[in-house]
């Protein structure tokens, strides 16, 4: 154990974003030694990604919003699979943590009385989300930073951690690697936070950046914890579809918000058609009354009108534009066209959405203040992850705690925009509060120095003067795999073939070599990072194919409707001597108090 730098702490956090800033503030708070580990830099976190806001019922723009009302549109969002007291926790617990941030400093748009503005957002009943324009994600990183930094806590940047230790059934610490100099490192510690963020670098087409590679879904299965809801992968309606070099890059649900509309390739506004039975009688059918719900929410007034269809949840619009596209009825470079030119005058839409201003400006040589925006789906978020107590987040492994994206049940089948931000500060502060109590209640547990020399050694099998496969050969494969058979819409013979290219790039990952030396080699963290993107995509191509049904973000061609049955149950996805295994599950049964709320209008 000399060889490797080691640390110890009471609680460790993997995950800089939004959701392990706040579990560290939380479990500083609790008194516990606090280690706070990048895989990048501080501050370089997919938070910033949630730009049009963070979803709380404030009801300071509606005073008829309520947890009640936010807590239907959450079940409703996620096709009623989410786990019930996770989304009921989440709805009540929003809007004090959104205060919380105000106090610490996160500085919010206005209403006119001074009181912090919220937006309209696709799924959501009434005006529920606080922003910052559209950097709301952004506002949020600095305020947690800033406070994060004068919390005691300490922060090791450029640390990559590839497995949890354990001593017999509980969490020890975990291992990793320094990104600059390759050096390996041992962090032990009582309790570990994960909060890794998503898996979207398994896809071909995503918003998701080189961080995103599945790293704590796949810690948390080897070390032997279940997740949850894998199948329910979101493919956001709209990203950026020209130039190719920015293909997938987000564009926020707040364009939408703001009087953003979709039209086809014969500027047909379509969004009309594909108005679920669920959803009948609370959307607008003509655009005449889209746009005055538009018109009256814009002027402050409280609308009359039904909400337009571009305002449906995301796995509705993303599946909406598809079959425009797939129809032939597409924009010139294979997506559709998002309008807010002509429904804003270009002052208030570089005021509301300065970022979407710039973004075309700068990458695609578009004004949106004159023009429409090319649009299409683009693979943003992991509704299922790790499986977590709703109260604490521990996991389903002692001392192993999870928050944000990472962690399972909360959105169930398909998640709402804003709901990302308001998990991640709701579960974040639980995980980090828990997480502190379990380390008080706790030793230190042993480390095993011979799984640490196992660990290590296997590390560095990518080095060699024999050839070789190339990694990032396998990892484009696989993204292209996962993009054409286990995209938005899925059949059993697609998720069959996936399974077996799968199984066919796991066998030549195996045989990956890399050059150079272990100092700064993206080759190597890449080779390492394959064997999570790998096991991941399986698990998640697995469940797709358990779940005989459509059901939110999970489309299966060949079952098309969806099936009450179903909803019944969760896919739990376990690690076996087997193999990755699914089991079946039936959900937890929700009070009926609860269940009387999700039956009203």
């Amino acid at each position: 154990m000399d060889k490797y730098q080691t640390f110890e702490y009471d609680v460790v956090v993997i995950g800089a974003g939004g959701a392990g800033l706040r579990a560290a503030i939380e479990a500083s708070a609790q008194g516990a030694k606090t280690a706070l580990l990048c895989k990048s830099l501080l501050g370089k976190a997919h938070t910033v990604m949630a730009e049009g806001g963070v979803a709380a019922s404030l009801a300071n723009v509606d005073s008829r919003d309520g947890w009640q009302t936010h807590f239907r549109d959450t079940m409703r969002g996620g096709k009623f699979l989410n786990q019930w007291r996770m989304a009921q926790l989440h709805a009540q617990e929003a809007p004090e943590r959104v205060r919380e941030l105000e106090a610490w400093g996160a500085v919010f748009d206005r209403t006119t009385d001074g009181r912090i503005l919220q937006r309209n957002f696709g799924g959501h009943t009434y005006p529920r989300l606080a922003h910052v324009g559209d950097r709301t994600g952004l506002e949020i990183i600095r305020t947690l930073q800033d406070k994060g930094i004068h919390s005691g806590i300490d922060v090791h940047m450029e640390c990559t951690i590839r497995w949890i230790l354990k001593d017999g059934n509980r969490v020890a610490g975990c291992f990793g690697y320094q990104r600059e100099s390759g050096r390996f490192v041992v962090y032990k510690a009582k309790a570990i936070v994960l909060a890794t963020g998503g898996i979207g670098r398994c896809w071909e087409i995503t918003s998701n950046s080189w961080e995103y590679t599945a790293d704590g879904h796949a810690m948390a299965l080897w070390a032997g914890a279940d997740l949850i809801d894998v199948e329910f992968v979101q493919f956001h309606p709209t990203g950026m579809v020209w130039p190719p070099s920015v293909r997938g890059t987000l564009i926020t649900e707040g364009v939408r918000g703001e009087g953003g509309v979709l039209l086809n390739g014969k500027r047909e506004r379509f969004m009309f058609h594909y108005i679920p039975d669920m959803f009948k009688g609370e959307f607008a059918e003509t655009e005449d009354e889209a746009n005055q719900w538009m018109n009256q929410t814009l002027a402050g007034q409280r609308p009359t009108a039904r909400r337009p269809p571009e305002l449906l949840t995301r796995d509705v619009v993303a599946r909406a534009i598809r079959s425009e596209i797939r129809n032939g009825r597409g924009s010139p470079h294979g997506g559709v066209f998002l309008d807010i030119a002509s429904r804003r005058n270009p002052e208030d839409i570089k005021k509301k959405l300065p970022s979407m201003y710039h973004q075309f400006k700068e990458l695609a040589d578009v004004d949106i203040t004159t023009d429409p925006m090319e649009v299409g789906p683009t693979c943003h978020y992991a509704m299922g992850g790790i499986r977590v107590n709703p109260e604490t987040q521990e996991s389903t492994l002692p001392g192993l705690f999870a928050a944000g994206e990472v962690g399972g049940g909360m959105h169930g089948a398909n998640r709402l925009g804003g709901n990302s931000l308001s998990d991640l500060l709701v579960f974040g502060k639980r995980a980090g509060e828990f997480a502190a109590k379990r380390a008080k209640e706790s030793s230190h547990g042993s480390i095993q120095a011979d799984e640490v020399h196992r660990v290590a050694t296997a590390s560095l099998k990518f080095f060699g003067d024999e050839q070789g496969e190339n990694p990032y050969a396998i990892h484009e494969e696989l993204r292209s795999t996962m993009q054409s058979l286990v995209g938005i819409v899925r059949t059993e013979q697609d998720l069959r073939d996936a399974l077996v290219k799968i199984a066919a790039l796991r066998a030549r990952a195996a045989n990956a070599k890399v050059g150079g030396n272990i100092q700064y080699n993206p080759g190597w963290h890449l080779a390492l990072d394959l064997k999570n993107m790998l096991d991941i995509s399986e698990a998640v191509t697995k469940a797709a194919l358990e779940r005989n049904e459509s059901r939110g973000g999970h489309t299966r061609e060949d079952f098309p409707e969806t099936d009450p049955e179903w909803g019944k149950v969760n896919c739990i996805i376990r690690q076996t001597n087997e193999g990755i295994q699914v089991i079946r599950e039936p959900r937890p049964h929700m009070p009926p108090e609860l269940d009387e709320l999700l039956k009203k209008n």
